[in-house]
């Protein structure tokens, strides 16, 4: 119900997400980071805990294969599920199960990924991987925008579209972008806006909210496994 993909930017070291589907808060339980981490997506029959201690193990050092490995082999419902995985070095790991509505596959790319199911097919598929192959020289932010927006104009998923995500991280714990659209009649538009909006009155501002270098941290706050997974916790 679901399609998505996840990034790594060569040039800026940024990694980010994007997804949108027919349900409402595609943001809430599909769309997953730790920055100087890696991100994920779960989707499909959700499991967001395939996310969390996905990021954990990467957090402690395996790369996105044996990160997904490892959630996806102790699932018992593995074939219902759908999970993209990026990480640091802009290694890319995806699975499709074999029970996910279709249309349902992936694609990997030069340092992203995209999957999903309940498709129009794959050509929806195809268009994003186009779509992130000629937009290299923009920023990931924008590249995940288009990216969602030139799947959805091929059909995306075949109920519509209601909900959109789009997070980027980059060197604070919090994210350089976050947009949602939790519920509209017309997400992909929406999109567009905020996007705009973002770039004019949002990420300008960004400068002057303060970085982790400036900020002391208190005794026995230093950051944990869970510390980074930025509110996605249950």
């Amino acid at each position: 119900m679901t399609f998505s993909v996840v990034a790594h930017c060569a040039r800026t070291g940024q990694i980010g997400v994007g997804a949108s589907t027919a349900v409402q808060s595609v943001g809430k339980l599909a769309c997953h980071g730790i920055p100087k981490v890696g991100v994920i997506a779960s989707q499909a029959l959700l499991n967001p805990y395939l996310a969390y201690d996905g990021l954990r193990l990467m957090q402690h050092g395996a790369s996105a294969s044996d990160a997904l490995d490892q959630v996806i082999k102790l699932d018992a419902q593995r074939q219902d599920r759908q999970v993209g995985v990026v990480d640091m070095q802009g290694r890319t790991a995806v699975w499709t199960g074999c029970d996910t509505i279709p249309w349902a596959g992936h694609l990997q790319g030069d340092g992203f990924a995209t999957q999903g199911n309940r498709l129009a097919g794959p050509h929806v598929l195809d268009s994003v991987v186009a779509t992130m192959n000629c937009t290299v020289h923009l920023d990931l932010a924008e590249r995940l925008v288009l990216a969602i927006q030139t799947g959805e104009s091929e059909g995306g998923d075949v109920k519509g579209e209601r909900s959109a995500n789009i997070m980027v991280f980059s060197e604070e714990e919090y994210p350089l972008c976050d947009i949602r659209i939790d519920d509209h009649d017309d997400p992909m538009q929406e999109l567009g806006r905020l996007y705009r909006l973002y770039i004019e009155e949002i990420l300008p501002s960004m400068s002057n909210i303060p970085k982790r270098k400036d900020v002391p941290r208190p005794p026995g706050a230093e950051p944990g496994p869970l510390a980074m997974l930025k509110g996605r916790l249950p």
